[in-house]
């Protein structure tokens, strides 16, 4: 037997704490994936999905060659070929698409399978130089971006520790439990240390039992909290005006203009809070030594996301958080700023700008939109048949018979069952990447930890080959994962000043270096917070509804993450399947007395579709919400039908976001 060896690897999934990974291989098998101690923002310690990761990598049902459709759309029978012969039929296609209706009608469909910077950039430049149409990849969170920066421009987050020197934590949006564990773990200490911990939510999460203090607001509500706070503020004297006067622009006609009528009264009414926590919550703010903000992204999924955010973010401006040590906001880490990601992306390929197509309108996108019908899709490091909204549409256009579908998977998915060609990936373990993060400072290096599965594919080695094929000139494809690494950290960027450069090397967690002063230095046009910006079509913060703030329907419908699962991630694992159990809809005891709905199961339903769940009545859920926690795979589901068949197109009022948070439904039993 080979001797076991141990190597490094970071988590490569959709989550702010890109945990460092102890990979234990005997040969080319992974025996264990464990936390690394040495990590110096997860230390050790990883998720219930993580744990046990091997068990993804030699999963029983891991594709491992390439495989063409043999029957009807969405049945999943396939037959296997060659590599040779699966790379020259894409190639044909693709070129017979692009001639006969032109290279527009070809569509990338990608998001955050992995979050390595090459593979999951990988299709970024194929695509450019192509002339395909272009995605707009913003299924997750950039409302939150676009709130923050319309305040904060380009000023660097705080560090996630901060929390620990806090003196009143809130965790305003975010089920850190499910999504954030290590953060949770930083407010765990903060509240042992002495600070108070807030909740600020729609429904009673598990991270809500960490909380000293739980305020369940009405879902889209959350801008209005922070208006009313910050009403209460100005008109008791609680601003920090000297700070005010130095360093923000545009406050006093945000006092005078918009907050005048945003009393405590008027907040409780759009927030469902009585008017006396309302101003119990300002005065507490403001008198905190130090308090800190964890913004979630949840709370930007509603038509008004953006501005939610933004009126947020005017809290530490108007008290002078940004001065105190632990005192702040985070919303996202600026670690992508370490590298310049046009390195892979390669924007400069394009022939000229090609159209835009909004990944949350993929229903559309395959069903109505036209010059040039979108007639190919390539899909990688995404399940949208599972993820995307308004899922009857879109499994509507994947089944289209005149629709040509590659798909590069690990897994027989929702999506992969609808493929012409499928093609088998590789995992994170398998091949050369990058890896920054979005909840925290820490940057690693990763080479493969075994060789890849059976026939697997990288994402990059895939779109490299194919541009091969398709006679695509550029050197640039003639480059390996590796080379693109390379090409990265040689690039220069501030925020790598002064790194270990030989712990990067050897593959080890290396914490980026914040300059002093990085979050009160306001990278911003005028260098000040701008919580007026004359650049914004609305340059005051002011209350926006969201899209289903007076909807005909009776309940307000919550996506919320589950511990079990990350989107769709982690379904090929009948374990963690089993822990999570069916999907369940949370229903509050009086909705379900009140509409009669005392069986096993409930179904939701609205314009859109429906969908089936088991009936779990708590009081968790507050009268006139109701909760789906997950997004499992729609073959493991009753009906072949998850939320996502009650999740709207409409996006977010900037950052063309989704709105997967701002919809309706009725329910009835079965």
């Amino acid at each position: 037997m080979p001797p076991m060896r141990t190597v490094r690897a970071t988590c490569p999934f959709d989550c702010p704490d890109a945990c460092g990974l102890l990979v234990d291989v005997e040969g080319d098998r992974v025996e264990k994936v464990r936390g690394d101690p040495d990590h110096p923002y997860s230390q050790g310690t990883l998720c219930p999905k993580v744990n046990g990761y091997e068990r993804s990598v030699h999963a029983a049902g891991r594709l491992t060659t390439p495989l063409l459709r043999d029957g009807p759309k969405g049945e999943g029978k396939f037959r296997p070929v060659s590599w040779d012969e699966a790379i020259a039929h894409v190639a044909s296609r693709l070129r017979e698409i692009a001639a006969a209706h032109g290279p527009e009608s070809i569509l990338p469909y990608s998001y955050a399978g992995t979050m390595g910077l090459v593979q999951r950039n990988a299709g970024h430049a194929f695509f450019h130089a192509l002339g395909g149409s272009r995605l707009d990849r913003t299924i997750c969170s950039p409302a939150k971006g676009a709130g923050w920066k319309a305040v904060m421009g380009e000023t660097v987050a705080p560090h996630p520790d901060e929390v620990l020197r806090s003196d009143l934590a809130i965790v305003w949006g975010l089920n850190a439990v499910a999504t954030s564990i290590h953060f949770a773990q930083r407010v765990k200490e903060a509240r042992r240390r002495g600070a108070e911990v807030w909740v600020v939510e729609t429904y009673r999460t598990p991270t809500a039992d960490l909380a000293d203090r739980v305020f369940l607001v009405r879902p889209g509500s959350d801008g209005a909290l922070s208006l009313g706070m910050a009403h209460v503020l100005f008109r008791d004297g609680l601003a920090d005006l000297p700070f005010l006067r130095e360093r923000v622009q545009g406050w006093e006609r945000f006092r005078d203009e918009v907050l005048p009528e945003c009393t405590p009264a008027w907040a409780a009414g759009k927030t469902g809070l009585d008017a006396s926590t309302v101003e119990e919550m300002a005065r507490r703010y403001a008198t905190a030594r130090a308090p800190f903000i964890r913004l979630g992204s949840g709370l930007s999924r509603y038509g008004n996301g953006a501005m939610n955010v933004r009126c947020i973010t005017c809290l530490p401006a108007i008290t002078g958080a940004w001065t105190k040590e632990g005192g702040g906001l985070l919303t996202s880490t600026s670690g992508s700023q370490a590298f310049d990601a046009t390195v892979v992306t390669r924007e400069d390929l394009q022939p000229r700008p090609t159209r835009l197509v909004n990944m949350n309108r993929l229903g559309h996108a395959l069903t109505v939109l036209d010059s040039p019908r979108v007639m190919a899709m390539v899909v990688y490091a995404a399940n949208p048949a599972a993820v995307t909204p308004d899922q009857e549409a879109v499994l509507r256009g994947l089944s289209r018979d005149d629709l040509f579908t590659v798909v590069h998977e690990r897994y027989l998915t929702d999506t992969a069952r609808y493929a012409d060609v499928l093609l088998p990936a590789t995992t994170a373990l398998e091949h050369d990447d990058l890896y920054c993060s979005y909840g925290q400072y820490v940057i690693q290096r990763v080479a493969p930890a075994v060789a890849p599965v059976g026939q697997s594919w990288s994402n990059w080695d895939l779109f490299r080959r194919l541009a091969v094929e398709m006679g695509l000139p550029q050197p640039f494809f003639r480059q390996t994962a590796r080379d693109l690494v390379d090409a990265l950290l040689t690039r220069p960027a501030a925020l790598r000043t002064g790194i270990d450069e030989g712990a990067l090397a050897e593959g080890r967690g290396v914490e980026l270096a914040l300059p002093p002063g990085a979050k009160s230095t306001f990278r911003t046009p005028s260098g000040k917070v701008e919580i007026e910006n004359p650049r914004q079509r609305h340059p005051l913060p002011r209350w926006m509804p969201s899209h289903e703030e007076d909807g005909e329907l009776p309940f307000r419908l919550m996506t919320g993450a589950s511990v079990w699962g990350l989107n769709s991630s982690f379904r090929e694992r009948p374990e963690l399947r089993e822990r999570e159990g069916e999907p369940a809809l949370m229903v509050n005891p009086a909705d379900a007395a009140a509409h009669g709905l005392n069986g096993p199961r409930v179904v939701a339903w609205n314009a859109l579709g429906e969908a089936s769940f088991v009936l779990d009545v708590t009081d968790r859920a507050p009268p006139g919400v109701v909760i789906a926690e997950g997004v499992p795979w729609l073959s493991h589901v009753q009906g072949g039908r998850t939320v996502n068949a009650l999740t709207s197109q409409r996006l977010t009022d900037e950052g063309a976001g989704s709105t997967f948070y701002d919809n309706r439904v009725a329910l009835r039993s079965g």
